[in-house]
C-alpha cells in the first residue's frame, strides 16, 4: 500500500513538542521569550539574564542573577589542554570547524560529561554558556598568531568577550551594543541548529554532543553563515553609488539575496529593525560609513521589488555592519552566532529532556519494489 501522507520539505508548519521559552508570529514580525517582545529584552535587559531567563524559564530575581553572574565569571576558564589543542590548530581553518572541534574536546576534559539528569544538563550549560566566549576568543587569537588573552572577571559576558578577541577593554558603549547583539541571537525558536541540537537530545546522548551537532548545523551557509555572507556583498558592491544597479540587476536574474528573506518571517524580522538603528547610530558616529549607505539602499529597493511577497530583511542584514564596526573579521561573525545561541541550544534540549522522545520521523518511499538481486557477474 502507497504511503499518500503530505510531505512537509523542509519539516515546514511541523509541530513535533511544546514550549515555552520563544514565540514567532512570522506574519506579524513578533519575536517574544517568555512572552517578552525581543524589543525589550533588548532595550532593558541582558544577554546574562535573558540566558538565565531562559535556562529557568522565568524572569529571574536580583539574588538568582547575581549568582548566576558570578557562576558564569567563575567558569569563563578553560583548560589549558584546551588551549594547546586550539593553539596547535591549522592555520586558515574555518573558525566554526575549529570551534566545532573545541566544543567536542570540551566535553573530554569534563568529569561530569556524561551525566544526563536536568541539574548535570544545567550545570554544564553555565559552564559552556561561559566557555563560549573564553574559547572563540582564543581560536581568532590563535588564528592570528597572536597570544590568547586569559578572561577578566570585572567585565559583563559581552565586555570581556571583546577584551579576550582585542587584548583591548571595550568601551561601554561598544560593550553594550554587543550585549543587545547577544541578546538578539539568543534563541529563535526551532531553527535547523536548536531543532539538530533537541534531535541528538533526544536519544538520550550527553551535552556536548547535543552542542557538537548544533554547531554543525549553524556552520551552513543557509543558517549562521549568512551575515558573513552580506559582508561579501557589501565589499562586491564597493561603493553606495553601485547599490542601486547591483540589487536591481540580481533582482531582475532572480538571484538569491543573502540577508533578504527569512522562513519564518513575512515581514520585517523584529530583530533586523533594533539592529538597524544601532547600525545607524555608530554609521552617524562614524561619519556615515559606507557600508551602512549600501545596505540603506538595498533594503530600500529590495522592499519596493519584493515586500509584497513577504519579502524583507532579516537578522542577518545588519548584524555584519555592528559587528564590523566592532572589530571583529567577518569569518568570526559565524562563531559570535553560536556565542549567542550556546542559551537557546542548552535551554531548548533542558525542556525538551524533561518530556523526551526519540525523535524518528518517516520519509516517503519513492524507489523501485519488486525487484530481485541480479548477481555482479550479469549485471550490464
Amino acid at each position: 500500500m502507497t504511503n499518500t501522507a503530505n510531505i512537509a520539505k523542509g519539516l515546514e508548519g511541523v509541530l513535533f513538542t511544546e514550549t515555552r521559552l520563544t514565540f514567532i508570529n512570522g506574519s506579524e514580525g513578533i519575536l517574544t521569550h517568555l512572552g517578552i517582545p525581543i524589543q525589550e529584552w533588548a532595550e532593558k535587559s541582558t544577554f546574562e539574564e535573558l540566558s538565565l531567563a531562559l535556562l529557568d524559564g522565568e524572569l529571574p530575581t536580583a539574588a538568582e542573577l547575581a549568582r548566576f553572574d558570578a557562576d558564569l565569571k567563575a567558569n569563563r576558564a578553560v583548560p589549558q589542554g584546551l588551549l594547546d589543542v586550539i593553539s596547535a590548530m591549522p592555520r586558515g581553518v574555518h573558525p566554526m570547524q575549529a570551534l566545532r572541534t573545541a566544543v567536542s574536546y570540551l566535553g573530554l576534559l569534563d568529569p561530569q560529561a556524561e551525566e544526563t539528569t536536568e541539574e548535570a544538563r544545567r550545570a554544564i550549560a553555565i559552564r559552556m554558556i561561559a566557555q563560549f566566549a573564553t574559547v572563540i576568543a582564543a581560536i581568532n587569537r590563535a588564528q592570528e598568531g597572536q597570544e590568547i588573552v586569559a578572561p577578566r572577571m570585572d567585565l559583563t559576558h559581552a565586555g570581556n568577550f571583546l577584551y579576550m578577541l582585542t587584548g583591548k577593554e571595550p568601551t561601554g558603549e561598544q560593550a553594550r551594543l554587543f550585549d543587545i547583539a547577544l541578546v538578539l541571537h539568543a534563541d529563535h525558536g526551532m531553527n535547523a541548529s536548536t531543532f539538530t541540537a533537541i534531535a541528538t537530545a533526544s536519544t538520550l546522548s550527553d551535552m556536548y554532543s547535543c552542542i557538537t551537532s548544533a554547531v554543525g548545523a549553524l556552520k551552513g551557509p543557509l543558517h549562521g553563515g549568512a551575515n558573513e555572507a552580506v559582508m561579501d556583498m557589501l565589499d562586491e558592491v564597493g561603493a553606495p553609488e553601485n547599490a542601486e544597479s547591483y540589487i536591481t540587476a540580481k533582482l531582475d536574474r532572480k538571484e538569491k539575496i543573502m540577508g533578504v528573506g527569512h522562513r519564518v518571517y513575512k515581514y520585517f524580522d523584529p530583530r533586523s529593525r533594533v539592529l538597524r538603528d544601532y547600525a545607524a547610530h555608530v554609521a552617524s558616529k562614524e561619519g556615515k560609513s559606507n557600508y551602512y549607505q549600501i545596505l540603506e539602499t538595498i533594503e530600500r529597493v529590495v522592499v519596493e521589488r519584493m515586500g509584497s511577497r513577504g519579502i524583507y530583511p532579516n537578522v542577518d542584514f545588519y548584524s555584519g555592519t555592528v559587528y564590523s564596526d566592532l572589530g571583529i573579521r567577518k569569518e568570526y561573525f559565524t562563531p559570535i552566532f553560536a556565542l549567542a545561541r550556546i542559551s537557546g541550544w542548552c535551554a531548548s534540549v533542558i525542556e525538551y529532556t524533561r518530556d523526551n522522545r526519540l525523535l524518528r520521523p518517516d520519509a516517503l518511499y519513492t524507489g523501485a519494489r519488486d525487484q530481485q538481486y541480479v548477481p555482479l557477474q550479469e549485471r550490464q
